[in-house]
């Protein structure tokens, strides 16, 4: 009977162990190390008001700069959806991660992600199931080197971060399958062992994704700034007002602070 029961526990250990989202394992390494060589104070200009963070309490998050939404070939682009707004935000992030790395600033890389037999992608009637079929989810496309891929599914050329803002080794890389980065995954814990109070926030699409993850940062007491130029949404380009602006002025009033990248390199220079 002992054994039996054992048996169970175990069966019952890996059953929840193949449910947990996806994190580069060389993250756990240093999950628990303070930034120790970031800048204690770093005054950055920002609206509504400028803020001083702690560098050594501070992450830079970067939301879906993927292939399926920021290269030709991708998601997006054959949805015949711009992207060129995305593309533009490319340089900047580049810029802040840069910056951040030399800082000793924790980098953390959200992905859109699916498993291949689209599991976790909702229940059968799920908005989030139905609204991304119309996108393609899963169907396989060919990769710009010639080889099989597939729309929005992990370890794929689709998901791959953009080639100009690849991670390095120490930073750390998790799959989500909501908007949100908070949504059943490790990021709220992967922040509090790490000791983060600030968020940085660069990535795309700036009303869907990174306003989700902006919103569930800020009922999590995480203070949040997102970085103007690092970020597009390609909803309502042209229009007097689009939903990028729309979001910024959200953010600006009540989830958090607004700056740019520009702003963050200088306060890390000074």
């Amino acid at each position: 009977m002992e054994e039996d029961t054992n048996k169970q526990r175990r069966r019952l250990m890996l059953a929840a162990m193949a449910s947990v989202p996806l994190v580069k394992t060389s993250a756990f390494a240093s999950e628990h190390k303070p930034n120790a060589t970031a800048p204690r104070a770093i005054k950055l200009d920002a609206k509504p008001a400028p803020i001083t963070i702690d560098g050594a309490k501070t992450a830079v998050i970067v939301i879906d700069m993927q292939n399926d939404f920021g290269t030709k070939g991708g998601m997006f682009d054959l949805a015949g959806i711009d992207i060129s707004g995305i593309q533009q935000a490319v340089a900047p992030t580049a810029r802040v991660l840069l910056a951040a790395r030399e800082a000793g600033i924790k980098i953390v890389y959200l992905k859109m992600g699916f498993r291949p037999d689209l599991s976790d992608l909702g229940t059968p009637n799920s908005v989030n199931r139905t609204r991304h079929f119309r996108m393609n989810v899963g169907k396989t496309v060919l990769a710009p080197d010639g080889k099989e891929s597939r729309i929005l599914i992990r370890d794929t050329w689709n998901t791959d971060i953009l080639s100009e803002l690849k991670p390095k080794a120490e930073d750390i890389v998790m799959y989500k399958t909501r908007f949100s980065g908070f949504y059943r995954t490790d990021l709220d814990l992967t922040l509090k062992n790490l000791g983060i109070e600030y968020l940085i926030f660069t990535g795309c699409t700036t009303s869907i994704c990174v306003e989700s993850t902006v919103r569930d940062a800020m009922f999590r007491d995480y203070l949040s700034v997102v970085l103007a130029d690092c970020m597009d949404e390609p909803i309502g380009h042209g229009l007097p007002r689009s939903n990028h602006q729309a979001s910024l002025l959200s953010v600006e009033v009540l989830l958090g602070w607004v700056s740019n990248s520009h702003h963050f390199v200088a306060a890390l220079s000074v």
